[in-house]
């Protein structure tokens, strides 16, 4: 006799999962190994880690690296029920679904594509900004984060802007992509 379960999706969906911080590829690895022995082909069908390229300087070269957008979690496309549940919870590194007292909600459609899980990359989405030259902004991200400065120039093409900064006395221009400035109320 095989049992029903009611609280079954019927189309597959996407759900974040709680992951043990720097585990991810591990949490990842172990929940394709679970698919495999409990034979969920057909009902998981996506493990994301969410991930974004950032250019970084390495050895007097700029590159593209790889990183985690959102430590600690990761993206499952499934046909969710309640058999799964205990499958999914149980993989070494998984703590819990995203939702109240561990049980799934899934993403909304605006969330999955805020995250590029519905097929549009958030990287192909173009973002328009609105920094203009002699704008006050305030750095929020990396070594002079809280730090403000005045826009010097801007390079829409290339998502990046000039901000002149004093720090020790001196002003000094640093680049920035604009998402590491917003514009300040200072």
């Amino acid at each position: 006799m095989a049992i029903i379960d009611n609280n079954k999706d019927t189309e597959p969906k996407w759900y974040a999962l709680k992951v043990f911080s720097g585990y991810e590829n591990v949490a990842k690895q172990n929940l394709q190994n679970t698919v495999e022995k409990y034979e969920l082909e057909n009902r998981i069908f996506d493990i994301v880690i969410p991930m974004e390229d950032v250019l970084v300087e390495k050895r007097g070269k700029k590159v593209l690296v790889p990183k985690k957008t959102m430590p600690g979690y990761i993206f499952v496309r499934m046909m969710y029920g309640d058999d799964i549940w205990h499958a999914v919870t149980r993989t070494q590194y998984i703590s819990s679904f995203v939702g109240p007292a561990g049980r799934p909600i899934c993403l909304t459609d605006d969330e999955e594509r805020r995250m590029g899980l519905n097929g549009n990359k958030a990287s192909e989405v173009k973002v328009e900004y609105n920094i203009n030259v002699g704008d006050l902004v305030e750095i929020i991200e990396g070594s002079l984060n809280s730090f403000v400065g005045t826009v010097k120039a801007v390079d829409n093409e290339n998502q990046k802007a000039t901000v002149l900064v004093e720090m020790f006395g001196r002003t000094s221009e640093v680049e920035l992509g604009f998402n590491q400035i917003r514009v300040s109320n200072k």
